[in-house]
């Protein structure tokens, strides 16, 4: 294991938080599946390019992450890419078959829109392959007792829509979602009763047009980053604009025209982040504010209120788009549940204004993020880098939706931790032992029970991830599977002690 995770382990261990033997097999008496509401559910999640690999096969056309991973292998940490990804396109069935060993009652994964729509639009048809393909895996996972919840976008847009109009930069983009999410509906939605519009927007968002680390890669000249051009200052909230746009029509197609007969929910994805104040003082908790409005805010607040937060609207200006009255209307109450992805917290201090030349979204904000202040850390770092250990900031931003937002119904899409691999030649028997990723998820899921008991609405918990895969900008170098795949022998999948960890957790009653 990562001589992070090593060092974190020594800390656990001093301070006594449980011992090792209670932690690998499950036995804590506070903890087991019967700890949380009968109907909860627990699975784990993955995404299309990240697991599937089979690029150039079945049909499919390549998507912004393709591109991307090619021409820019040096923005990825190990200039890797999802050509080949851990080949689920080929070895679902295997999956699954983990899935059902570990007693999971759900999955999450995203649909591949290239997969299923080669050129990103209706017009230039339907790849019945790519169809078959996720009729499949759905009926794979209902033959095993897997309920699947459904991603229809999580980032691999088609590339023939970035190249035809700019991808989200263009309001165009909005009806071609409308119109692939009509054909996942048509196709898969007999059986899929749960459905996720988008995963993460603001990750989307921030990562392709303000910092450019992710497709397609652009952000202002003066940030003097290798970027494709762009404005930061203005391009994120055009694309976020757009991106709830999509988002809102889609749902209000489903609830229109299948969700009566197919008995299905549907949703969104977002970042749950949560910020702790440097200090009690007033402008350090306005910071903190700010910063939740600019992640959490900036998406939740049209959904419910049809409009951008008050923070945004002040500091960004007329840089932030607006939405007209038949838009504000579909978006406001366009969701029957919200997931949440939670992984860490980190704190907030106040920045004054800046004056940096042309604005941008990186400092509108006017807020600094940090995961240490004064020297001290928000929580233990963890086999992650940006990862620090902080389970109460998942209670906090479930505690917080129930206020600010009339207490939705909320599913965990995400929760976990990585490891960071330096020494590539670690032995497998070594590898498979991550005693930090169990106290990470038992942590979390004490901080998820307690936030249940104070009344939060929430009915499933998915761990990121099933199968160590491709970690985006990380390549392969950060494992977050709960399951290892050898990538020097086959992709040999095993269980990690955190899979058996998980296992009994679930099979234990009292």
């Amino acid at each position: 294991m990562a001589i992070q995770t090593r060092c974190l382990l020594l800390v656990w261990i001093l301070v006594g938080l449980l011992s090792v033997d209670s932690r690998v097999s499950g036995s804590s008496p506070s903890l087991h599946r019967k700890s949380f509401p009968a109907v909860f559910v627990f699975g784990t999640a993955s995404s299309a390019y990240q697991y599937e690999g089979a690029a150039k096969e079945g049909g499919r056309g390549p998507s912004v992450w393709d591109t991307f991973t090619h021409k820019h292998p040096e923005k990825v940490a190990d200039g890797s890419n999802g050509d080949v990804a851990i080949d689920s396109y080929h070895r679902y069935k295997e999956d699954v078959g983990i899935m059902r060993e570990m007693g999971l009652d759900a999955y999450r994964f995203s649909i591949s829109w290239s997969r299923i729509l080669p050129d990103g639009k209706v017009s230039g048809g339907v790849n019945k392959e790519g169809v078959a393909f996720y009729n499949n895996l759905i009926n794979e996972l209902l033959a095993n007792g897997i309920q699947p919840f459904v991603t229809l976008f999580h980032w691999d847009l088609p590339q023939a829509l970035e190249d035809e109009y700019g991808g989200f930069l263009s309001p165009r983009i909005v009806d071609d979602f409308r119109d692939y999410a009509a054909v996942c509906f048509k196709e898969f939605g007999n059986r899929v009763k749960y459905w996720i519009t988008l995963n993460e927007p603001w990750s989307y968002t921030t990562s392709g047009y303000a910092s450019g680390v992710a497709p397609p890669g652009r952000c202002s000249d003066w940030q003097n980053r290798n970027c494709t051009g762009g404005d930061s200052g203005i391009e994120p909230y055009l694309v976020a604009h757009h991106l709830l746009l999509a988002h809102a029509v889609s749902v209000k197609l489903y609830r229109q025209k299948y969700q009566a007969t197919q008995k299905g929910k549907i949703g969104v994805s977002l970042n749950a982040a949560w910020y702790v104040p440097v200090s009690n003082a007033t402008h350090q908790q306005n910071a903190a504010s700010r910063a939740m409005d600019f992640i959490f805010g900036w998406f939740m607040d049209p959904m419910t209120i049809g409009n951008y937060p008050h923070t945004m609207q002040s500091l960004v200006g007329n840089r932030l788009p607006k939405f007209n009255k038949t838009q504000a209307e579909i978006l406001r109450g366009s969701f029957d549940f919200l997931g949440l992805n939670y992984y860490t917290t980190n704190y907030a201090a106040d920045t004054p204004k800046l004056n940096v030349g042309k604005p941008s979204f990186l400092t509108d904000a006017r807020t600094t993020i940090s995961s240490e202040h004064n020297g001290i850390p928000i929580g233990p770092k963890t086999g992650t880098s940006w990862i620090r250990m902080y389970p109460r900031g998942i209670r906090n931003i479930l505690l917080y939706t129930k206020k600010k937002y009339n207490n939705p119904l909320i599913y965990i899409t995400e929760n976990g931790v990585g490891d960071t691999y330096k020494n590539t030649s670690l032995p497998l028997k070594e590898a498979l032992v991550d005693k930090g990723r169990i106290e990470y998820l038992r942590r979390h899921l004490l901080s998820l029970q307690s936030a249940i008991k104070d009344g939060a609405n929430v009915k499933g918990y998915f761990a990121w991830s099933l199968l160590d895969n491709f970690e985006w900008g990380d390549g392969y170098t950060v494992r977050f599977g709960l399951n290892f795949v050898d990538y020097k022998d086959g992709l040999k999948r095993y269980p990690k002690l955190s899979a058996n960890w998980f296992k009994n957790f679930l099979k234990k009653q009292t």
